[in-house]
């Protein structure tokens, strides 16, 4: 990308799209555009096509989206179908109808079937059946990338798309309604930790095995990719490392300081077994992430407990 270049950073507000902006301007980008969703509706097709007008971004990285935990995506699955949809479609088709020059679709890993071969190469993407827990998000994710790849084929739009597993960090959303994994359970047991709780119950039976991401390698990795790669094939982001639910809980009460019993809850669902990035490809180019998860795990915490979450 050009110093010089007008970047829009759609989802600003939220936590990757936060701290996109802020390491872009750790890189000398200046020329930043963004907008709060009061003052924009990305799902709204004419006002989308306004702003491009208008503004003329050079650069679009796509991180808005409707996301959430495995409750927000089985109680909500109309909403995180259509929201994103609209989302993706409206600021693709602008972004090539005003001719940016590149543009940073954000998926995600549960675009990969719900069985899938362990770790999870970028071949595998139609190799099986969706989680149903989150069939209409990833529905939506995988339209993004085909979308991004339709322009590409057809057009030369240079639309490339990422694929980041679980993603953690400051900024996160804690609300234990509608919140991922992380965060959940930070809150829980920072809850269980000043109300003195004997024990914090946890969702499901502990033994999947999720990999986490954190945001600041996310947003170098994305930075990374918009500098030097160019080809319409996703491109898996990750730590190469996975862990079991049980084993992250234990980290996280140690992290937060809760020393009562772990209570797992069977009733609730699992998810996928397992969601683990083959990141070979990233290294490749040059490549990988530095925050090791107890040490994101405690900066993360740390905002938490500055925030008004508490």
């Amino acid at each position: 990308m050009e110093k010089e270049g007008k970047i829009f950073v759609s989802g600003h507000r939220g936590m990757v799209g936060s701290t996109i902006i802020r390491t872009l301007q750790e890189n000398g980008y200046t020329n930043l555009l963004y907008i709060d969703h009061s003052r924009l509706d990305l799902r709204d097709q004419c006002a989308v096509e306004k702003f491009f007008a208008e503004h003329k971004p050079e650069y679009v990285f796509l991180i808005a989206a409707k996301v959430g935990g495995i409750k927000a995506n089985i109680s909500y699955p109309a909403e995180f179908i259509y929201d994103n949809l609209m989302i993706q479609s409206n600021v693709i088709h602008q972004s090539h109808l005003h001719q940016v020059k590149k543009l940073l679709f954000l998926g995600s890993s549960c675009i990969y079937p719900r069985l899938c071969k362990q770790p999870m190469k970028e071949e595998y993407l139609f190799d099986g059946k969706l989680e149903p827990t989150n069939e209409a998000y990833a529905m939506a994710k995988i339209a993004g990338v085909k979308m991004c790849q339709s322009y590409y084929r057809q057009y030369g739009s240079r639309f490339i798309s990422v694929i980041p597993p679980n993603l953690y960090g400051p900024g996160d959303n804690f609300d234990l309604k509608n919140s991922h994994v992380i965060p959940a359970l930070m809150r829980k047991f920072h809850l269980a930790k000043i109300t003195q709780a004997p024990e914090v119950v946890i969702w499901g039976t502990g033994a999947p095995r999720r990999e986490f991401l954190y945001t600041d390698d996310l947003a170098n990795a994305c930075l990374f990719m918009m500098e030097r790669y160019d080809d319409n094939e996703i491109i898996n982001i990750g730590a190469g490392k996975d862990l079991s639910i049980l084993e992250l809980a234990e980290l996280m009460a140690g992290v937060v300081g809760f020393q009562g019993s772990l209570v797992f809850d069977p009733d609730y669902p699992d998810g996928m077994p397992q969601k683990l990035l083959d990141v070979r490809r990233l290294e490749e180019l040059g490549w990988r992430a530095s925050t090791p998860l107890s040490e994101g795990l405690a900066q993360t915490y740390s905002w938490f407990l500055n925030s008004h979450w508490v």
